[in-house]
């Protein structure tokens, strides 16, 4: 299933993206997509929803954040291998975990604002794992079991607020705007292996990113059983697993993002994001 969240920021619909591409109204069957509704037993009760039978939805509506209620987003620096040999530093001996602010969440097709005093706005393009099943001290025989659907996600960065500021990079990951998500969630079962997916990003039609999750250096499975061990993964939760190479801050010299910059991203299946850079 295709799971997106349509309408106004703040009174956002629950919807559904048929085999056609046709978005669908879910509101006669969820309230939201919440959660609770990708549970096991919430997603059970969609499967058994007649696509054909739901409301068509008119025109081009705004979509938001496909998923409501996020409890936490958890992020994985340099975890692909092209991505850490472009900025020169060594491959990580575990994963490089930081949080990035749920204020930062923002729709598929929203403005990506610049904060004030921003000089190294950056871009990357992200497999996010929402959790459906809350995880601690998880397998990862068991880890994929967790997780209820994927998404794209754009870690907006500001790397002067990252690196120039103190140190901690949350601090370059969370201002408003900065989390992207959507356009939809694909739920798991229809995404097969999370490791055979190809990722891309063009910043005014101009190609940056392109690469595979093959190239993870640590891969989903191994990534939610590795956090369960440190915090307890909720549903809800996304977990967003790194980047791949082509990152503005990787380019000899740097390309940051500017204000009127378009910024278009996909994955395999999971539909593109669409953000167009303003100043605050």
């Amino acid at each position: 299933m295709k799971l997106v969240r349509y309408g106004r920021a703040g009174a956002e619909k629950p919807g559904l993206i048929d085999a056609d591409g046709t978005l669908r109204d879910l509101s006669r069957v969820v309230r939201d997509i919440t959660p609770a509704v990708l549970s096991p037993a919430g997603l059970k009760r969609l499967r058994a929803v007649k696509p054909s039978r739901l409301p068509v939805v008119r025109g081009r509506p705004r979509l938001g954040c496909p998923v409501s209620g996020v409890g936490k987003i958890v992020c994985i620096g340099l975890n692909y291998t092209d991505h850490a040999h472009e900025v020169g530093l060594p491959l990580p001996a575990e994963p490089l975990l930081f949080l990035k602010a749920t204020s930062a969440i923002t729709g598929p097709g929203d403005a990506i604002v610049r904060p004030r005093d921003a000089v190294k706005l950056d871009y990357e393009v992200e497999l996010g794992a929402v959790i459906g099943r809350d995880a601690r001290n998880v397998r990862e025989a068991d880890a994929l079991g967790h997780i209820a659907a994927y998404c794209v996600v754009d870690d907006v960065s500001e790397r002067a607020f990252q690196m120039e500021h103190g140190g901690t990079t949350t601090k370059g990951k969370s201002a408003d705007t900065f989390a992207p998500i959507g356009p939809w969630l694909v739920t798991a079962d229809e995404v097969g292996d999370p490791q055979a997916l190809e990722l891309w990003t063009t910043v005014n039609g101009e190609a940056r990113q392109r690469g595979k999750t093959a190239n993870m250096i640590f891969g989903v499975r191994h990534l939610v059983a590795y956090v369960s061990r440190f915090m307890s993964l909720r549903a809800g939760d996304v977990l967003s697993t790194g980047t791949p190479a082509g990152v503005a801050h990787g380019m000899k010299p740097p390309r940051y993002l500017e204000p009127g910059d378009l910024v278009e991203m996909g994955i395999t299946g999971f539909g593109v994001q669409k953000t167009r850079v303003v100043s605050r």
